[in-house]
């Protein structure tokens, strides 16, 4: 899905892609409906769990 970006917000990814959802928990993001990732960018969430941003968006865009 070439569409995606890491300024895009986690809620704008899942209600764009809800398959991305099993990729961002095997990644380590757990907290998927949480407030924070209403408004966290995708790079931003890699950042604080610690997750390599491009090795997330190359699996996030070989949906």
């Amino acid at each position: 899905m070439a569409d995606i970006t890491k300024e895009m917000t986690i809620g704008e990814l899942l209600n764009k892609a809800p398959e991305a959802a099993p990729i961002l928990m095997g990644a380590g993001m757990h907290c998927l409906g949480c407030p924070a990732s209403q408004g966290e960018s995708i790079e931003e969430a890699a950042l604080v769990h610690g997750i390599d941003i491009d090795a997330l968006m190359e699996a996030l865009k070989a949906m």
